[in-house]
């Protein structure tokens, strides 16, 4: 059957059948888009939906943004070249032009830009060969509920152990220390006893001659931690993770793949705490929808020789073009304040959701990356009253989503986080549409759930 005149369930039977078992969106998204405009996609049977997706947060300009339409389309107009590996070309002098001058000017005074395979997690890979390279050291410092890449060497860093049971029986060289998640905070504390006792662990474990870690090569933490279900580090514990990195000789690597350009309301997630890493990796949004991937870091870690890394697709152009227009476009119309004040609008529906129903633990985020953290009210409280989270329920609600026009997704702990990632253009109206929506979706999961477990009782 062609694509033609088929209904979403051929098409989605057609991918069931032909499609690696590793497949995870359609799954939960029964979706066969026909067509998209800004945050809205729309079905090939006419159904819409707000897309609180977003590509992953790759789409900061939501679908066919006419700056990036209208760019390729000169791209294409004047035979430019596709694809050059790494020669230059104008179209991506232009993208470190545009590139370079959305970053800090502490941080692009001294930067150096290192492109990679498209994947965030080839910026990952490479970072940490970076590192490793510059100092000569080879273990490194991550995080717990920390999601950097699907790569071998990026699942190293996860702290998800599931995915990693692949490669189990590999000695790995990466120590995971608790991350400041104020919510269910991994020492039991409460407020900003978490992040200070964080920083004072990392601290301690780092000066500890008998901690049984070798001097690492460096540091890597997300801002907020997204496939980590939305956790905004405290900008204080940020600090403290600059200071101690520096005083002990330690890269420290900042990931924003998903954070960065204007996600969370500052242009990245570091200049909330006024914090210059040595190391930032990024990808999806800074191309605009297609794959670009760059790690951009400090001058002095620049001793590679020529060839050391490398990557077919590091050339790829109309990445370079799209992404020069998304970063001409945010910084022109400041979206990332427009996201700021979004995020807030969003916020607020969501606490008004959390107000009527128990099930809503906790509502978080910065700017337009948010989370909604689902919990059992019929379960045993822990040592901070805290329910325990419950993933079906927050599968449930992206159900009940899904099928009143809203596509959202679902991570962190126990998948029991619902997340929005919508584009950073993504109106008022719209952003209330998608707050009415999450309330009516909570409302019917929520009534479900107490349905079945009156059943069964």
């Amino acid at each position: 059957m062609t694509a033609s005149g088929s209904s979403a369930d051929a098409l989605l039977e057609q991918q069931t059948r032909r499609e690696s078992n590793a497949r995870t969106y359609p799954r939960s998204l029964p979706l066969a888009i026909e067509r998209a405009e800004g945050a809205i996609v729309e079905d090939v049977d006419g159904n819409e939906y707000i897309d609180c997706l977003a590509g992953a947060g790759t789409l900061a300009l939501g679908h066919n943004h006419p700056a990036i339409v209208e760019r390729l389309e000169e791209l294409f107009e004047r035979d430019r070249a596709m694809h050059t590996l790494d020669l230059t070309t104008p179209i991506k002098e232009r993208f470190v032009d545009r590139l370079l001058e959305s970053l800090p000017d502490e941080f692009a005074e001294s930067a150096k830009v290192q492109f990679c395979s498209p994947a965030g997690t080839d910026a990952v890979e490479a970072a940490m060969k970076l590192v490793k390279t510059a100092t000569g050291n080879r273990s490194m410092v991550a995080f717990q509920g920390a999601y950097h890449g699907m790569t071998r060497g990026a699942l190293e860093l996860m702290g998800d152990t599931a995915p990693r049971e692949p490669i189990a029986g590999h000695v790995s060289d990466v120590h995971h220390a608790p991350y400041p998640y104020a919510y269910r905070c991994p020492f039991g504390l409460g407020g900003g006893d978490c992040w200070q006792t964080s920083a004072e662990y990392v601290e301690r474990t780092l000066s500890n001659p008998d901690s049984g870690i070798v001097d690492p090569a460096g540091m890597i933490l997300e801002p907020v931690q997204g496939e980590g279900g939305v956790v905004p580090a405290p900008d204080e514990w940020l600090r403290a993770m600059r200071r101690i990195t520096r005083e002990h000789d330690i890269p420290l690597i900042v990931d924003e793949i998903q954070t960065g350009l204007g996600r969370t309301g500052e242009l990245y997630a570091v200049e909330h705490a006024d914090v210059v890493p040595d190391v930032l990796t990024l990808s999806k949004a800074i191309g605009g929808g297609l794959p670009v991937s760059v790690v951009v870091y400090d001058e002095s870690l620049d001793i590679w020789e020529p060839g050391a890394h490398a990557g077919t697709f590091r050339g790829n152009q109309l990445g370079m073009a799209a992404g020069a227009a998304t970063i001409e476009y945010v910084l022109e119309h400041d979206l990332e304040t427009h996201a700021a004040a979004m995020g807030e609008r969003l916020q607020a529906h969501l606490e008004e959701t959390a107000g009527t129903f128990e099930a809503v633990g906790d509502v978080r985020g910065r700017g337009l990356m948010v989370g909604m953290e689902l919990v059992d009210p019929d379960g045993e409280t822990d040592s901070l009253g805290r329910y325990p989270a419950d993933g079906n329920l927050a599968s449930a609600v992206q159900t009940a989503a899904f099928e009143r026009g809203l596509i959202v997704e679902t991570g962190g702990r126990h998948g029991s986080v619902v997340r929005l990632l919508p584009p950073l253009s993504i109106s008022p109206s719209q952003i209330d549409d998608v707050g009415d929506i999450v309330y009516e979706s909570v409302r019917s999961a929520h009534s479900r759930g107490r349905d079945r477990a009156e059943t069964r009782a």
